[in-house]
């Protein structure tokens, strides 16, 4: 689960002091009510759910932005126009190290990973990966010091001969300012991780990210919706989508046309999914076009599911080899009528996006969505997070969303500490902050002293022409 993130120099996120970040924390603050929102091992207590609110190009989704960044950075490297990423506000923060650092609870146990890297010139200047203690105490794991290669194990590791491979892993890249070792560790290290039992954390700490970290925008699907396709949920998914209310009462899995599907797929596309078949079979490459030929019909499993705005599609083999076509269709009312996903309305798509998040079951899972409340009526919005938090008081799961949506400051719905802010200064550098920070008080209108303006956040208009009365 994510406990905190901190990042400075990234997009709107500068500094007023070299010292210090900007920071984002799921810690619970001092609200008493409302328990069944928080994760609470007895040392540590997390919130399950944050809403970000701010005006236009305050700096709300930039939060999102500069995880999301921090994850790609780890799995597949800096990622494209990364160079021009640094806080522009100040010119001299071209030159400076960007810092991200997140700390998590993993295993029943506190992390903090984190690095430095001057974006400008796509060099990482410093990594470390720190075990966190409740109390405040603080165990190397690891840490690097890119300029001077300088790299430290800590005391941590127990395991000589694995203390041993990790301090030749990091002599290799010693000076190599293109690399960070949590990166390294997890390319073809399957032996070591089978070998040496304390070289798991770097996996686990990887696949953190790659697993357990959900970024989503407003203008890609949050889910590929193959949830739909276990047969054993549609009746828990029915229930979902006719409770918000989008006449849809059923749905049904039904066939559709092979060359259908690959009509509206990009070559490349086609291609990786013909060499995926092709892995999976263990012989000749099968055509997506054409029906394999019975010699090559033996044991046979794959699948593949494709989402679009618009589409939904299954690709797998039977039992004979043979690749066969699926799509969802909806029906609504009692009338046996089926619609496919491009007919429904984009508040329909979007909540069938969003019960994704509600019927996953896996442990620990983060969601992050940018503009919760896009193409979704207000009462809506309203309803998935009343529902979100209901379901999370029995999961270890967190929600983390941006939002313009005034009617979830609501303290029959949510906590003081689960309402953040981001507001842009005059210089165009973002804050961000909690309502814990402002104290108010449980009876107050919230929603409406964020409209006037009390915890800022919020547009301000100027007047381009003066406007008279007539």
């Amino acid at each position: 689960m994510l406990i905190r993130f901190n990042v400075k120099n990234f997009l709107s996120f500068s500094t007023r002091d070299d010292s210090q970040a900007q920071e984002f924390s799921m810690i619970a603050g001092k609200v008493r009510n409302k328990k069944n929102h928080l994760y609470d091992d007895g040392k540590l207590k997390l919130l399950k759910f944050a809403a970000v609110y701010g005006a236009n190009a305050s700096g709300k989704s930039n939060l999102i932005k500069a995880i999301d960044f921090m994850k790609n950075t780890i799995l597949t490297g800096l990622p494209k126009g990364h160079t021009e990423q640094y806080c522009k506000v100040d010119p001299i923060n071209r030159d400076k190290a960007s810092y991200f650092e997140l700390e998590l609870l993993l295993n029943d146990r506190y992390y903090a990973y984190g690095f430095e890297v001057i974006l400008n010139k796509s060099q990482f200047v410093a990594e470390w990966l720190v075990a966190l203690t409740p109390d405040g105490n603080e165990k190397i794991v690891f840490t690097r010091e890119i300029r001077t290669g300088v790299f430290d194990a800590g005391e941590i590791f127990k395991d000589k001969q694995f203390k041993e491979k990790l301090n030749l892993y990091a002599d290799d890249i010693k000076n190599d300012e293109s690399a960070l070792l949590l990166s390294v560790m997890n390319q073809y290290k399957k032996n070591l991780y089978s070998v040496h039992q304390e070289a798991l954390l770097f996996k686990n700490i990887y696949e953190w990210f790659l697993l357990c970290l959900d970024i989503n925008y407003p203008d890609s699907p949050i889910s590929n919706y193959s949830y739909m396709a276990n047969s054993a949920n549609i009746d828990e998914v029915c229930r979902m989508i006719s409770a918000f209310g989008t006449g849809i009462t059923s749905y049904q899995v039904v066939p559709v046309p092979v060359e259908k599907i690959v009509s509206k797929l990009p070559k490349f596309i086609v291609e990786d999914i013909s060499d995926k078949l092709e892995q999976a079979t263990s012989k000749n490459r099968i055509s997506l076009s054409e029906p394999p030929k019975p010699e090559d019909a033996t044991d046979r499993k794959f699948s593949f599911i494709m989402r679009s705005k618009e589409d939904f599609f299954i690709l797998e083999s039977d039992q004979d080899g043979q690749l066969i076509g699926k799509t969802i269709q909806f029906s609504h009312g009692e009338k046996n009528v089926l619609f496919n996903l491009n007919e429904e309305s984009d508040g329909t798509i979007r909540i069938l996006d969003l019960i994704e998040v509600l019927i996953n079951t896996t442990a620990n899972k983060v969601y992050l969505i940018d503009e919760l409340d896009r193409c979704l009526h207000p009462s809506l919005s309203y309803k998935f997070v009343e529902t979100f938090l209901q379901f999370a008081a029995q999961r270890n799961i967190q929600l983390i969303v941006t939002t313009h949506e005034s009617r979830l400051m609501d303290f029959d719905l949510l906590r003081r500490d689960e309402i953040w802010f981001a507001n842009k200064d005059k210089s165009g550098q973002s804050d961000i902050y909690s309502l814990e920070e402002y104290n108010s008080r449980f009876d107050q209108k919230i929603d409406k002293a964020y409209l006037e303006g009390r915890y800022r956040g919020v547009p301000i208009f100027s007047t381009v022409f003066p406007i008279e009365a007539v």
